[in-house]
């Protein structure tokens, strides 16, 4: 049995660190390729470029238009070649970040990860998850190495709305319960082995540090203000959910997340925000997951502002027929909702998405009774 454990080569966390960039960024390459959308560029180009300037980088900027599609990667890439490019930097969420290393991989340029936002566990991995011009998921790149560097100011991140760091803990909070499904299972994770002892922990630590810190990361977050439970969940959105499932594996809550972007009622919505509806789902589809920690996991999303109900998701209208539709999508072959230790079938799926939907209700109706008392 192969047991295989891969990461980024330097991970660098704090507050004002993305204005010192050059200094990083240095040792990589002195023609750096900036892939970040028109709102980041407006936002960082100025302390980029004087970073870069300082340490003899230059800056060579390439705005996408938000997603990560194919067509765009392939104008990235004529645009590193053309200006002979040695480190590609995406910049932004996980979209840019993953658009960049597409990029780096076309060009074999080293590359640097630095989000803006801690939304989801994209900069540390080594894959680009293929995105349509209209944003539903294409396909998945597993790239050869990971990143050379992965940048995270958290400062940068707090000063952005506190939305985009509550979907990074539910991306987050599944990477545990996903990793041991796989385990259980013997499954391959996206690292190409199966979980060593220290995937696991990494990921429980993940679940352990968001269900204590999240609450109150969030409140802290919201006040724009960097803290020890702040610079705890940002580590675990970004790092140890990174760690956590690339070399832990993932099942069906991730699977779930993924078919939904099909549905055009959830386009406003994140992929955090997808895959901590799909992580409800999995929880009720797992009879080996106990009910109180069924509920501690629900009370907390609730508390945190995550959807528990497909109406959060804006499918409060969603009929059984395309519910089951949705179901049969997840249960495709080549899902990793076929990472389970059990077989899972269309209506085993519909089954768990309605009850996930049923307990998302029953469990705010109980926040808002307490909440008044």
């Amino acid at each position: 049995m192969i047991k295989v454990f891969i990461a980024p080569r330097r991970y660098v966390q704090g507050v004002g660190v993305l204005a010192d960039i050059g200094r990083y960024v240095a040792p990589l390459g002195k023609r750096a390729l900036v892939a970040w959308g028109p709102v980041v560029s407006k936002m960082f180009a100025g302390p980029v470029a004087k970073s870069f300037e300082e340490h003899g980088i230059e800056l060579i900027s390439f705005p996408f238009s938000g997603e990560c599609d194919r067509g765009q990667i392939g104008l990235g890439i004529e645009k590193a070649k053309a200006e002979n490019a040695d480190v590609v930097i995406g910049m932004g969420g996980g979209k840019a970040i993953d658009l960049g290393k597409a990029v780096a991989m076309g060009v074999g340029a080293k590359y640097v990860s630095a989000p803006t936002i801690a939304s989801s566990d994209a900069p540390t991995s080594a894959g680009t998850v293929y995105y349509t011009p209209d944003g539903i998921v294409d396909g998945w790149e597993r790239w050869p190495v990971n990143p050379d560097l992965v940048l995270v100011d958290t400062q940068v991140i707090v000063n952005g709305p506190v939305r985009w760091l509550v979907s990074g803990i539910g991306d987050g909070l599944a990477t545990w319960f996903e990793a041991e499904a796989c385990f259980k299972a013997r499954e391959k994770t996206p690292a190409g082995g199966v979980a060593m002892m220290s995937a696991l922990a990494l990921a429980r630590l993940c679940y352990d540090t968001l269900m204590e810190y999240g609450v109150a990361a969030r409140m802290d977050a919201a006040k724009h203000v960097v803290t020890p439970a702040v610079e705890k969940v940002i580590e675990a959105n970004t790092l140890l959910s990174g760690l956590g499932f690339e070399n832990g594996g993932l099942a069906s809550a991730h699977a779930i997340g993924s078919v939904l972007t099909r549905l055009e009622a959830t386009k406003p919505y994140s992929h955090g925000e997808k895959v901590a509806f799909g992580l409800e789902s999995q929880l009720c589809l797992d009879e080996d997951i106990s009910v109180g920690e069924r509920l501690a996991v629900v009370d907390f999303m609730v508390a945190v502002g995550l959807p528990v109900t497909l109406e959060e998701l804006g499918l409060g209208n969603i009929t059984s027929e395309e519910l089951m539709d949705l179901a049969r999508n997840v249960c495709d072959p080549g899902q990793s909702t076929h990472n389970h230790a059990f077989s899972v079938t269309p209506f085993d799926l519909y089954s768990a998405i309605v009850a996930a939907d049923t307990l998302g209700h029953s469990r705010k109706a109980l926040s808002r009774k307490a909440r008044l008392g």
